[in-house]
């Protein structure tokens, strides 16, 4: 059964490495995507459970409730910084940026989870913070896409706030507290459409139409089943290592598909965001 788990890890990372490519062709704005995917991720993924028969337990706790709706919405913020980050700057340095998000972690668990801050994490935050640099292209004077920098790093730190507020939510059903989320993620987003009228002019044409449906159904709806159904049977140092693929796949795409370039100190900073997450999660 880890074999499967494993496997089904891995096609959900390779999965989300993809969205950054598949957010160029979609014609429609951050917001609306933020809320087609979780309003379509969200009716997927019910109707999957119904399919197999899933009975979903009822959430007495009212705190409980209430923390898997904020954690929902703060959720949809970060998948639209995400989205437009991917807008202002390359899809890699977008990710890589995301990827701070473990960095972000170690450096609040002192203060939040009363954790210890040892020398070698210490060591992790400021190598990645090094690569930061590298990738941000300050030392190559190529600042253009500071915003899509700044953008990533916000949806980091939103995901890292997701991340905690998670690990105070107990004895909640790993399908059921995604499909909550997920459908707190897409009301959030409907009172920011209205005010900043996102939605007033959709212009898409048959290839967008058919990506949208793709990052909801397949990046949504499919890869949370596949993540969430594998998690109980894993090792959790395993699954965050095998998180990073959702970075390097990206970063490969962008290259390939896109053909973004990629500079040596950009391959440098790629390594050690990477290098110093891994090795700090690691025992």
């Amino acid at each position: 059964m880890q074999k499967k788990a494993v496997i089904h890890i891995i096609i959900a990372m390779i999965l989300w490495g993809t969205i950054g490519v598949f957010r160029r062709y979609i014609l429609i704005s951050s917001s609306l995507l933020a809320f087609s995917r979780g309003t379509i991720g969200a009716v997927f993924l019910y109707v999957y459970l119904k399919f197999r028969k899933y009975e979903l337990p009822k959430i007495t706790n009212r705190k409980q409730f209430g923390l898997l709706v904020l954690s929902g919405a703060l959720m949809g913020l970060n998948w639209l910084c995400l989205f437009e980050a991917y807008n202002y700057t390359s899809v890699a340095t977008a990710t890589l940026c995301y990827y701070m998000q473990p960095i972000m972690i170690v450096l609040v668990s002192p203060v939040l989870f009363k954790e210890k801050l040892t020398i070698k994490k210490l060591l992790c935050v400021a190598v990645a913070l090094l690569g930061m640099v590298f990738v941000s292209g300050v030392l190559e004077t190529q600042v253009g896409g500071f915003l899509g920098i700044i953008l990533g790093l916000l949806a980091a730190a939103l995901y890292g706030i997701v991340v905690i507020m998670n690990k105070f939510i107990t004895d909640v059903d790993s399908y059921q507290k995604t499909m909550i989320q997920l459908v707190s993620a897409a009301c959030i987003m409907i009172p920011y459409m209205i005010i900043t009228s996102d939605t007033l002019v959709v212009t898409m044409d048959v290839v967008s139409i058919l990506m949208l449906l793709i990052v909801c159904i397949v990046h949504t709806g499919i890869a949370y089943a596949l993540y969430f159904g594998a998690i109980p049977h894993m090792k959790t140092q395993t699954v965050a290592l095998l998180s990073y693929l959702d970075p390097v796949v990206a970063i490969l795409l962008s290259a390939i598909v896109l053909q973004e370039p990629l500079t040596i100190l950009g391959i440098i900073g790629a390594v050690c965001i990477l290098g110093s997450t891994i090795v700090s999660e690691m025992e």
